[in-house]
């Protein structure tokens, strides 16, 4: 696959993802209404989308290290207001 191709794909699908997350970042900001939000679901996703943004910056891929460092300050946004809740 070319670089341009792989770039065709890869920043539409960091797009994608990356907005998906804004709609309960948001919500939980706005609300902080946390009860529907799995700690250990959002405690494992950051962890895996930190995962991702340290692979892209290993192989030095702009969508990849552009997506997941948007998603990953929102999922931790979401994490700690979870964890904030708790106390």
């Amino acid at each position: 696959m070319t670089p341009e191709l792989s770039e065709l794909v890869g920043y539409p699908a960091a797009i994608l993802t990356t907005i998906a997350f804004v709609p309960q970042a948001w919500k939980s900001w706005r609300t902080r209404d946390m009860s529907g939000i799995s700690l250990p679901m959002y405690a494992l996703f950051t962890l895996g989308v930190a995962l991702w943004l340290t692979y892209g910056l290993i192989i030095a891929s702009t969508p990849i290290i552009i997506g997941n460092g948007i998603t990953l300050v929102l999922a931790a946004m979401v994490l700690w207001l979870k964890l904030d809740e708790k106390r």
